[in-house]
């Protein structure tokens, strides 16, 4: 794997912002933009992925990462759970559910496949350089 210098490189946090871009697009649109309260957390939820993976990353530490990654694939997680209510309530339809559902799993599976090799790496962080 590519030595990565800024969270902006990693190809998850980039999904992720592309995710949470399209989340907060189609959640403007008809009664979806009304349900402020699922509106607002899956916007929340999104936005989470993308800053969990850039906290985790400028903390320096190979440990710390990993746990913010955790997070990180927690908020996938919600996500996907509130896409399905989002489809249940018929706020998006069957295209855009799987269309956002799949870019989500997507991002959960390269998170997952992060911190395995975070997991099985010697890398000790930044912040243990000299």
């Amino acid at each position: 794997m590519a030595t990565i210098k800024r969270f902006e490189d990693i190809e998850a946090w980039q999904k992720a912002r592309v995710l949470c871009q399209e989340i907060y697009a189609v959640s403007r649109n008809g009664q979806f933009a009304k349900d402020f309260a699922l509106r607002n957390q899956v916007c929340a939820s999104s936005g989470s992925i993308m800053d969990n993976i850039a906290e985790g990353f400028e903390r320096g530490g190979r440990k710390e990462f990993i746990q913010f990654l955790g997070i990180a694939k927690g908020s996938a997680g919600e996500v996907k759970s509130q896409l399905y209510r989002a489809k249940d309530y018929s706020y998006v339809d069957e295209n855009e559910f799987d269309k956002l559902y799949k870019l989500t799993d997507e991002i959960s599976k390269m998170i997952h496949g992060l911190i395995n090799y975070l997991t099985n790496s010697s890398i000790k962080g930044q912040k243990y350089k000299e």
